[in-house]
């Protein structure tokens, strides 16, 4: 997509159209509001909140009417990215790009691991990134879009006890790298990799575990969605000879982590 016009003032007809994953709550709301204060069109994908996403939507179409839809899918389901994508672009008639962040995140330690939590873990954060890159990459190359992944620092450097959940992210990684081979020269595909951002909403990781992380990093305290969401702004719509890299945002965190 040009970089030449300040997206804030393109036409409607004319902004860049982008899909994000899991764009209901949390880090991929924040990049759906960083996107759209941008000048760009946003399709928010939910799964279970899509009351949420709908309610997201509709305060961004009260800022600039015409700007927002929604999309529900359930991403672990193969079948149902071709329709995902196909809904996405009847949005607004184009697709310009594509944000994969939806993720499932728990502990999987040796001698834990089944079927299940394979197929969450690897179908949200490799499989499905894959089967939505592809499905989307037609519509990506008539535009002269881009994919943005998000994956995470301890897809280079494991975290203890998540050896299924890194090992997933380590796929989305390699596969960041080799959809930049392939999709090239007419789409770009980087990656936002988090450090410590957002808890987990379910306690998995006690205060003091929190803060021993937190001073661990060398800026000494916990990023934000939006230091992710604007990375990810950056790598979407204004780093047009950037492809096939990684930006870790966190903090300084991965700078010295040994494991």
């Amino acid at each position: 997509m040009s970089n030449h016009t300040p997206a804030a003032v393109l036409p409607t007809t004319t902004a860049p159209v982008i899909l994000i994953t899991g764009a209901a709550r949390r880090v991929g709301a924040a990049i759906a509001v960083a996107l759209h204060d941008a000048g760009a069109r946003v399709v928010l994908h939910a799964r279970q909140s899509l009351t949420e996403a709908e309610a997201l939507a509709q305060s961004l179409n009260a800022a600039r009417p015409e700007s927002a839809g929604v999309v529900g899918a359930d991403l672990l389901d193969t079948a149902a990215i071709d329709p995902l994508i196909a809904q996405a672009v009847a949005k607004f008639g184009r697709l310009d790009g594509l944000i994969c962040n939806a993720s499932s995140f728990f502990p999987t330690p040796i001698g834990s691991i089944d079927e299940a939590a394979w197929h969450d873990l690897v179908g949200s954060n490799f499989k499905a990134p894959l089967f939505l890159a592809q499905a989307a990459a037609p519509y990506l190359r008539a535009s002269s879009g881009a994919i943005v992944n998000i994956t995470d620092i301890h897809a280079e450097r494991p975290l203890a006890g998540y050896p299924l959940y890194v090992a997933a992210k380590g796929g989305l990684l390699t596969l960041t790298r080799a959809l930049a081979v392939e999709l090239a020269p007419a789409v770009r595909v980087n990656a936002v990799a988090p450090g410590p951002i957002l808890w987990p909403e379910d306690g998995q990781f006690p205060a003091s575990e929190r803060e021993a992380i937190v001073q661990h990093t060398l800026l000494k305290r916990a990023g934000t969605p939006e230091d992710i969401a604007r990375t990810v702004r950056f790598l979407m719509l204004d780093a047009p000879y950037i492809t096939g890299q990684v930006i870790n945002v966190d903090g300084g965190r991965s700078a010295h982590l040994a494991t």
